[in-house]
């Protein structure tokens, strides 16, 4: 009788794999707009899609948490995974939402690179993601993919700071300036969560040492 009481097993991998393959298809969603600008209305209205989807995956996963007895994980762990591989998605929808309100009509080519770039970190965190369900054999994969993850991080720092100033030299309109300006914040945001998902998944493989 105390058996069937317990909650049953859940499977919280599923619940990272899900998000990360989302990750990487909002990626590409934003480097389909750098390709083509005109399909801007479109590529967004799919990134709200996914950003919705991605919401019911973070819920699902939270109420799972709170109805499981033993966890494979330690708790607060997945709570953070789960809320920060949630933050990637609403930061590039946050940037496509932008681009519809200011109604951006040319796209600067260090967008295109910011698109780029989190797509390798997005790929990154999905190597990472499938990797945790076998410690033993995945630590060096997961090293591995959270370097790739890191270095990505790295150049949209890079990318930002260039970006800034180019814009700041260059274009004489003030409100693009600021359009532009907050557009590249968001997806500079949306690289920094990437690195803050590799941060607690190398501490997951850290505690399971």
């Amino acid at each position: 009788m105390f058996k069937r009481l317990l909650p049953r097993e859940t499977s919280f991998f599923d619940f990272f794999e899900q998000h990360s393959k989302l990750s990487i298809e909002v990626s590409k969603e934003l480097n389909a707009i750098a390709v083509n600008p005109d399909e801007l209305a479109g590529r967004a209205a799919r990134i709200k899609e996914i950003e919705h989807e991605a919401d019911e995956i973070t819920h699902h996963c939270i109420d799972a948490l709170h109805r499981t007895f033993i966890t494979p994980i330690d708790r607060g762990d997945i709570h953070r995974l789960i809320r920060r591989l949630d933050d990637i998605i609403d930061c590039v929808d946050s940037a496509t939402q932008r681009m519809i309100l200011y109604e951006i009509a040319h796209i600067r080519p260090e967008f295109h690179k910011f698109t780029e770039v989190l797509i390798k970190a997005t790929t990154g965190i999905d190597g990472a993601i499938h990797s945790l369900r076998d410690l033993r054999h995945g630590e060096k994969a997961i090293e591995k993919w959270c370097t790739d993850i890191y270095s990505a991080e790295k150049e949209s720092d890079d990318i930002l700071r260039a970006a800034l100033a180019k814009l700041f030299n260059e274009e004489k309109e003030a409100i693009l300036v600021l359009k532009w300006k907050g557009i590249f914040e968001r997806l500079e945001k949306a690289a920094d969560r990437c690195e803050e998902v590799a941060n607690i998944v190398e501490g997951i493989v850290i505690e399971a040492s």
